[in-house]
């Protein structure tokens, strides 16, 4: 089978390469340090503190991740936000190698990487626009994000063998590592530099541009809210370690399967995805139809009993996820100008990022109070009733019909001008 024309690419193929190397050290970081939280402390509440320093990093600091994404050379500010998280690492490993790491270290670690991330999502997103011709933008965006998943397969695979074999701890040393290689591979991309849309403005004037346009976009802020439903109320996975160790007795290397499935999952339905957003005149539809049974494939999750039952559960969410996921967020990519997509990006991200931690705190605290099966059964209709409320009426998302991007000779819509009056938004 031919490659995409896209990885044809040399930028992109560099820039997707280094990408999900670098995410399978992030996400086998995660998954250790979910398992160390629960391991030091025995208490799911206590890991869901692990979701906690993630929410309170992405709230706080998404929007000024965004500005700057649009203000400064995106790859210099990519490559020191990968260093600040490998130093984050580096010291973590250190501590936990030497045996004197406290619950409140790993969480606080996660709240230092998380910070640096939000200045590294909005750029990691808004810099491949420049990496691939306008017509090529939704089949790098449909690509990336399944894709991606490959990182999160492999990461939390490790992460089991490693915790296994010694510990978080030497976990933490091989993100260190995949941090370096990304940091090499930016510093040898062609990036051409970003044109701004008009005269500098401040910080925080360009934050408020960016919110104008994301309130006055009706199909991304209920993309926000769709993407909350699902990440908020069926949080799994800070439920992973509990059901693995306690209620399917699996050990560590159950565990690092069970993490690793959901990405499995969507690795398996990449193909599909990808034909899907290329081809699909529905993707509204499909988008809500995959959410809904997202919810189900959560209640099946919480339910099982058996271990290859709870592992199918959780390659079906990753591929359900991993559909929705790279329909909405090629829908808010193809729908914003260049000079404003980092920031638009970022606060996007306040939902498709902060809503899963967001969650882990939620579901942590509800499953400490009734335990993690009737917490994760009840959260599954979260993701269910919302769908079927956007599938029940006439909306911006149920008719939303396929990733059409401009010409590349057409002009892309810039945004309102901070005085001026903005326009009414179209009906939904």
């Amino acid at each position: 089978m031919a490659l995409p024309d896209v990885l044809r690419n040399r930028d992109f193929t560099l820039y997707w390469s280094g990408v999900v190397l670098s995410q399978i050290g992030t996400r086998g970081t995660v998954a250790a340090n979910l398992y160390q939280v629960y391991d030091l402390t025995g208490s799911v509440l206590q890991t869901g503190f692990v979701g906690a320093g993630q929410a309170v990093a992405l709230l706080l600091l998404s929007p000024l991740g965004g500005a700057y994404a649009d203000r400064l050379d995106r790859r210099r500010l990519l490559q020191g936000a990968q260093t600040v998280s490998l130093l984050v690492a580096l010291v973590l490993a250190v501590l936990t190698l030497t045996g004197r790491v406290q619950a409140w270290q790993v969480v606080l670690s996660v709240l230092f990487t998380t910070a640096a991330a939000t200045f590294d999502q909005p750029a990691r997103q808004a810099i491949i626009p420049a990496l691939v011709p306008q017509r090529q933008l939704a089949s790098a965006i449909a690509l990336l994000n399944p894709s991606r998943e490959l990182a999160v397969l492999v990461g939390p695979a490790v992460a089991g063998l490693l915790i296994a074999a010694g510990g978080p701890g030497l976990m933490y040393l091989l993100d260190v590592a995949t941090y370096l290689v990304l940091i090499v591979v930016l510093a040898v991309l062609r990036v051409p530099p970003l044109v701004q849309g008009g005269p500098p403005r401040s910080v925080f004037g360009s934050i408020a541009d960016g919110a104008r346009y994301v309130v006055h976009r009706p199909l991304i802020t209920r993309l926000m809210g769709l993407d909350l439903a699902a990440t908020v109320f069926s949080a799994y996975r800070v439920l992973l370690p509990v059901l693995a160790l306690d209620v399917l007795n699996a050990g560590p290397t159950g565990y690092g399967l069970l993490s690793s499935a959901p990405s499995a999952g969507a690795l398996l339905a990449t193909y599909t995805v990808f034909r899907t957003v290329q081809r699909s005149g529905r993707l509204g539809r499909v988008l809500l139809v995959a959410t809904g049974l997202y919810g189900l494939a959560a209640m099946l999750l919480a339910q099982a009993r058996w271990f290859p039952l709870a592992l199918l559960a959780a390659l079906l969410l990753g591929a359900l996820d991993a559909m929705a996921t790279t329909i909405r967020h090629t829908a808010v990519q193809v729908d914003t100008p260049d000079d404003i997509r980092g920031r638009v990006t970022a606060f996007y991200q306040m939902s498709s990022r902060g809503g899963p931690a967001l969650g882990d705190l939620l579901i942590g605290a509800v499953a400490a109070a009734v335990g993690p099966v009737v917490a994760l059964t009840c959260g599954g209709f979260g993701p269910l009733l919302v769908a079927a409320g956007f599938l029940s009426r006439p909306n911006v998302v149920r008719e939303y019909a396929s990733a059409t991007v401009p010409e590349p000779d057409a002009p892309l819509e810039q945004p309102a001008p901070a005085d001026a009056r903005p326009t009414a938004p179209p009906p939904t």
